[in-house]
């Protein structure tokens, strides 16, 4: 299986409305491997992260009034990000554009005040 990131709005009883995405290849947040080996891995604790460790485990819903929090995150790891992908066994390529359409989806769900979900 793997992680997929979408946005999404929260609606007034309190669900959520998912925004028209991009293309497939562009939801693509990772293998569902990925959940512990990378993004919720000790590694990326240890960087501070606290929204993308929620994925092990858990979906990562990083909610609306949050967006700011985990957009700054991504900055914080995006430097780390091939040690990430060597210390999880990932190619670096791979782990980039996963990385990379999570940061997309942030700043989409941004900009229409929106949240971002990863599962």
């Amino acid at each position: 299986m793997s992680l997929l990131v979408h946005t999404f709005v929260r609606a007034a009883d309190g669900g959520c409305d998912f925004l028209e995405d991009p293309a497939y290849g562009k939801t693509l947040a990772g293998f569902e491997s990925t959940r512990k080996r990378l993004w919720g891995s000790e590694a990326m604790r240890d960087l501070g992260a606290r929204f993308f460790p929620r994925l092990d485990g858990y979906d990562l819903y990083a909610e609306p009034e949050e967006i700011d929090e985990f957009l700054a995150e991504c900055d914080l790891v995006r430097p780390y990000l091939d040690q990430l992908a060597a210390q999880g066994g990932y190619d670096a390529d791979y782990v980039a554009e996963r990385f990379d359409n999570i940061v997309v989806a942030a700043r989409r769900a941004k900009a229409v005040g929106g949240g971002v979900l990863v599962w």
